[in-house]
């Protein structure tokens, strides 16, 4: 839709996840956005003083419940919305570049997905497998850029969304986060049923012998093995 404000209107597209703006001043990359223009956030210098934590629960990796009350997605993500908001989280504004070639400058806010996004990463990295974690990095911006470019019933997006799904069947647990004047800072997360982090190994003190520091010697020796070959090359040139 187009919103006026000033002087030439500038675009507004809102849903429940996000509000983006384009337009008008934000035409240009070096002038600030006004602070008028925002609807869903404060700006973070208005934001509450205090801090405030929210205990967010995860099942295969959607959130289920904010404080242990649990909600519809929809409900969920609307009251993430209005406590992101309120301490001004979520904004962004970025050049981003189209997929016809031009770059245009946005605005967006997206309080309930910035604290999501946040608190999933934080679960995901004690209940997901190292490289499938790193599978997972590496397939998210193809992802995404499969999504922004309109390609949601893409057969390639279908596949990958298979194999995404599958990953977050493990992502259980709750995530602790404190939400400060635009910052969301996990604290805290756990996982009774699907936790790879064991402190017995972790620890810096007595871990029983459950790893030894001297098997760390042949493994930094062979995995730095091309270096050494790289390096008396050089020496012979």
């Amino acid at each position: 839709m187009k919103h006026k404000q000033g002087g030439s209107p500038y675009s507004m597209d809102a849903n429940l996840l996000h509000i983006s703006y384009e337009g008008r001043h934000l035409e240009n990359p070096a002038a600030e956005a006004e602070e008028s223009m925002w609807r869903w956030t404060v700006s973070p210098e208005k934001a509450p003083d205090a801090a405030e934590y929210l205990d967010l629960e995860f099942e295969k990796g959607d959130i289920v419940a904010i404080n242990g009350k649990r909600m519809p997605a929809h409900e969920l993500l609307g009251t993430l919305n209005q406590i992101g908001g309120k301490h001004g989280i979520g904004r962004l504004d970025l050049v981003e570049n189209r997929y016809v070639g031009m770059k245009s400058r946005g605005c967006y806010e997206t309080p309930g997905g910035t604290i999501m996004l946040k608190a999933h990463r934080a679960i995901e990295s004690i209940t997901l497998d190292r490289e499938v974690a790193h599978l997972k990095d590496d397939l998210m911006p193809r992802y995404a850029s499969m999504i922004y470019n309109g390609y949601w019933w893409s057969p390639e997006r279908r596949a990958l969304q298979t194999l995404i799904d599958h990953t977050q069947q493990t992502v259980n647990g709750w995530v602790r986060v404190k939400l400060y004047k635009g910052n969301v800072i996990v604290v805290g997360r756990d996982s009774k049923t699907d936790s790879l982090f064991d402190p017995t190994i972790a620890t810096f003190e007595d871990d029983k012998g459950a790893y030894d520091q001297k098997d760390a010697a042949g493994f930094i020796k062979l995995n730095a093995l091309r270096l050494r070959i790289a390096a008396n090359l050089q020496k012979r040139k």
